[in-house]
């Protein structure tokens, strides 16, 4: 028996919570996945699921060899890595991008990527949703912000500059000009992950720190294209990578607001498993991406 194989295949059931996902991410019949469970099960002489009709679990053996088994695919991952270390890259890499970054920055420079390493192939997801990595099968996930997932592996790749924008219209409308003390007079569009979220203050840079405004504001939004649209449409201002408007501040369409005081920059980081560490395909990926990252961020 195929130990490792076999190990593999239970450590995707595991991550899916079911036989048919597992099968289709391993590129297997589910015969086949259910097959090596049974295997690997006889050879173990243990239970490592409950099964039912509605849902697969693991017993209390199957999370006994869970806590074991991402650590040593890890390091078999890591061997043969390092025997092939002077191969090119190649395989398919799943990634999930926030929807306006893959569309406005990532596609547009994937064709030199992929010229460069043509044995590569990639799922490009787009979402602003926060992936669940294991489940879903994503390899990687690039977010931007502060990072909550502290089961999995995190590289930083720089802090994205951002700034505070209207459309000329709405700033139009305010009587005098805007300094710290009367921004949090001016609309605002909330950005919310959680259409029921609490908006948040504003943060602003100052010589003596940063300072912290509540913003008012009637729309709130869990997209950043309807996010960057609401602004273009004079109902409120937002605060945003600055890369990301960059063609709209040039044409007028957008104006910066306080661009002393701009907000605090976002961290931008490509979230992973820690089996995936040893991934000659992922580190590669990565170091593309904060590279593309690198004219946008901070110093």
């Amino acid at each position: 028996m195929d130990l490792l194989h076999h190990l593999r295949v239970f450590q995707q059931v595991a991550d899916c919570g079911g036989f048919t996902r597992a099968a289709a991410l391993l590129g297997l019949a589910p015969s086949s996945v259910s097959a090596a469970i049974r295997q690997l099960e006889a050879h173990l002489g243990v239970q490592l699921f409950l099964r039912s009709t509605r849902r697969v679990r693991l017993s209390g053996d199957g999370e006994l060899l869970r806590t074991r088994c991402e650590a040593l695919l890890a390091e078999a991952d890591g061997i043969g890595q390092m025997f092939r270390a002077g191969e090119r890259p190649a395989g398919l890499l799943r990634v999930e991008v926030p929807a306006r970054m893959a569309r406005r920055l990532v596609a547009p420079a994937l064709p030199g990527f992929l010229a460069e390493y043509p044995d590569v192939r990639l799922d490009l997801g787009g979402s602003d949703r926060l992936s669940d990595l294991v489940g879903d099968g994503i390899d990687c996930v690039l977010r931007v912000g502060p990072v909550r997932d502290v089961d999995l592996v995190a590289r930083p790749l720089g802090r994205l500059r951002q700034i505070t924008c209207a459309a000329p219209a709405l700033l139009a409308r305010c009587s005098g000009g805007l300094d710290l003390d009367s921004v949090a007079e001016l609309p605002a569009v909330h950005f919310c992950h959680a259409p029921t979220g609490r908006p948040e203050p504003w943060a602003f840079r100052t010589a003596r720190g940063t300072v912290e405004r509540p913003m008012r504001g009637r729309i709130a939004v869990a997209n950043a294209e309807t996010y960057i649209a609401c602004a273009l449409a004079g109902l409120g201002a937002i605060q945003v990578p600055r890369y990301d408007v960059a063609d709209l501040l040039a044409d007028g369409r957008l104006v910066e607001v306080l661009p002393a005081h701009p907000p605090p920059s976002l961290p931008a980081t490509v979230l992973f498993p820690a089996r995936q560490r040893a991934s000659r395909l992922l580190r590669v990926f990565t170091d593309w991406l904060q590279a593309l990252i690198a004219p946008h961020a901070e110093p």
